[in-house]
């Protein structure tokens, strides 16, 4: 199997000469590979967040779990034209599928390849959107305000918050707190949800649509491109967030972001598992 994927972003490819306004945002973290995809393919949008299994193997050409799992995903929003969450349905089986192949065990969950995912598709007055996971869906609206079509979710808010207290000598999260990771991720499809091959998986899948009369913006971006938090158990700032993206699209966002991050090398004022985490930002101006 190729895992692949190469986003399609040919705004002549639109059947409407009114062509949405479309800015992307893809860029590597601190790892070595860049898990997170984005799809941009004839009015279909999404942002993919791969996860690399805690279990560190590397597969065909040596790519992670995390990337092949963002990769199928993709695809199979690409390759059908369903609706959103028969896609999902789709993309799981055949995630389980080649993890099946690749001799990856499904009762040892930690090493089970993940994705989040947020995908929308838009008609000439109407928005689909599907998500899985903690990637998110953010609109903008005529009067100035916005609002979350996805779950707030903080997966590792418990972790940040003990990495956060934290006083011992520096070293990584990863060293310090590996058994509260692994208690995290084996939590997936059971407290949270993942697109992992698991059929647990579908009963966390958000789907739905909503006009887009009011709507100016539709906003599509990984956990790597939220604001960062002092403290892990304060609620996100989404109104910095959207002053940064009126000030200047997501080019702006990405900006104050990294320029955070560059000033805490520790990853401890600002708790996080490393200095950058990987970006798949999409944003639509209706």
């Amino acid at each position: 199997m190729q895992f692949t994927i190469e986003p399609s972003f040919t705004p002549s490819s639109y059947p409407s000469l009114q062509l949405p306004d479309v800015q992307v945002v893809h860029e590597k973290g601190s790892g070595e590979t860049n898990e997170d995809l984005f799809l941009n393919d004839d009015g279909l949008y999404g942002v993919f967040d791969g996860a690399t299994s805690l279990s560190k193997r590397r597969y065909s050409q040596g790519l992670t779990g995390g990337y092949i799992a963002a990769t199928l995903a993709a695809e199979s929003f690409r390759k059908n034209g369903h609706d959103l969450y028969t896609s999902v349905v789709e993309a799981n089986n055949r995630l389980r599928i080649v993890q099946e192949d690749a001799g990856v065990a499904s009762d040892q969950r930690h090493g089970l390849w993940s994705t989040s995912l947020a995908v929308v598709r838009l008609t000439e007055d109407r928005l689909e959107y599907c998500s899985l996971g903690d990637a998110s869906i953010l609109i903008l609206t005529e009067d100035g305000g916005y609002r979350l079509l996805t779950q707030e979710m903080d997966i590792d808010r418990e972790t940040l918050s003990m990495w956060k207290a934290y006083s011992g000598d520096k070293c990584s999260i990863y060293e310090v707190l590996s058994e509260q990771i692994l208690k995290v991720r084996s939590r997936m499809n059971i407290d949270y949800g993942v697109l992992n091959g698991e059929n647990e998986a579908l009963n966390f899948v958000q789907s739905g649509s909503i006009s887009l009369a009011e709507v100016t913006d539709v906003l599509l971006f990984t956990d790597g491109l939220l604001i960062p938090r002092e403290n892990p158990e304060a609620p996100h700032d989404w109104a910095c967030f959207v002053d940064l993206y009126q000030a200047g699209g997501l080019k702006e966002v990405r900006d104050y972001v990294r320029d955070v991050q560059r000033r805490d090398p520790d990853n401890r004022r600002y708790p996080r598992f490393k200095t950058h985490d990987d970006i798949a930002a999409v944003s639509i101006s209706c």
